[in-house]
């Protein structure tokens, strides 16, 4: 059974997506797009669904709670739906809420049955305004500070948000020019295979709609405990370093060290495990000088320490040194071993209480 090729946009700029968005409408056959917007403040997302005719939806829904969740189970997966049983189109671009991310959509379409017999994704496009790059994947703004939260709870930092785009997506689409520098980071960010970065007067339209997303592979690369080896990789400038080791991090030196390892202009994301916590696999999130982390919520079980961390400064040594410093040391792993017997570890907050060895 044929089923219609879905293309997800992404991104923090609604300006560059639309742009992106009509680029592929006018080269795709048969493309009709859906836009969806949230306004917060008015607890109301707009639908606005199109093709090469002219409008063919403009509708408001009123939502009791604005937020993403709340969109696509209301209106954004219906909506999908919908047009893929209409008969009318043989594609669908979808411009995403802005700061929202693809990862819920294409899980649903992984596990609903009904849906995934109507609807495959054939791409994830993060799209990216070329002069605001580096701002907007290492800087220290928060989404509401630039008015794009997508709930009123919504703390998110903005190199959070577009960075896990771009980790996401298939290909980058760059609207704007882009310094050679923050090029190449974006390149750093993206999952290896799929480091395209294309400017978007020059989409390959054919190859986006006419291909199939490897989830398996995205999954693979985004999942904060995936462990294939990545090692050190350089180009133009910016730099991904893979700090790795089967030993647990010390607590204490630990959280005297969270800002000069995640902090900062860089991204970082990854896992680790503390001696307090031996059974536990913790997650470790951080972008533009923020970091969060808490407990792993999927992928291995298996406690190990890995972060991936990218960057344009010159300050790599230091971190790797930084990094090495914090895990036990062979005296404190003859002596205590690598499980340890604690009630307050100093990371209660993030991680819960400790869980005491039976």
């Amino acid at each position: 059974m044929t089923t219609t090729p879905l293309v997800l946009l992404t991104g923090l700029d609604a300006d560059a997506m639309a742009s992106v968005m009509m680029a592929l409408q006018w080269d795709a056959p048969r493309a009709v797009t859906v836009r969806h917007t949230i306004d917060v403040e008015a607890q109301r997302l707009t639908r606005l669904v199109s093709d090469v005719d002219g409008v063919v939806e403009h509708v408001h829904v009123d939502l009791d709670h604005a937020c993403v969740g709340c969109a696509l189970r209301e209106d954004v997966m219906p909506t999908l739906e919908r047009l893929a049983d209409d008969g009318r189109w043989g594609s669908i671009i979808a411009h995403l809420p802005v700061a929202s991310g693809a990862e819920q959509v294409c899980a649903i379409l992984m596990h609903d049955q009904v849906l995934s017999a109507k609807l495959h994704v054939s791409s994830v496009l993060a799209v990216v305004s070329g002069p605001t790059a580096r701002d907007d994947v290492l800087g220290d703004d928060l989404l509401r500070e630039r008015r794009l939260h997508t709930s009123v709870d919504d703390t998110r930092g903005v190199a959070e948000v577009q960075a896990a785009q771009v980790e996401y997506a298939d290909a980058v689409v760059v609207v704007g020019d882009v310094d050679g520098t923050d090029r190449h980071l974006l390149e750093m960010l993206m999952r290896p295979g799929a480091r395209d970065v294309i400017d978007h007067l020059a989409l390959d339209t054919a190859a986006i709609v006419g291909g199939r997303r490897p989830h398996e592979d995205a999954e693979a690369w985004v999942d904060p405990s995936h462990a294939a080896p990545v090692g050190l990789v350089e180009s133009g400038g910016a730099w991904t370093v893979e700090l790795t080791s089967d030993r647990p991090f010390h607590p204490e030196r630990l959280m005297a060290n969270l800002e000069a390892l995640g902090g900062g202009a860089r991204r970082s994301r990854g896992c680790f495990w503390l001696p307090t916590r031996h059974d536990q696999v913790c997650e470790w999130d951080g972008a533009g000088g923020q970091l969060s982390v808490g407990p792993c919520q999927h992928g291995s079980t298996e406690p190990h320490t890995r972060l991936l961390v990218t960057g344009i400064d010159d300050d790599r040594d230091e971190l790797v040194a930084t990094f090495t410093a914090c895990l036990l040391t062979d005296a404190e792993l003859a002596e205590r071993g690598a499980i340890w017997e604690s009630r307050e570890d100093g990371f209660e907050p993030w991680l819960g209480p400790t869980r005491q060895p039976a």
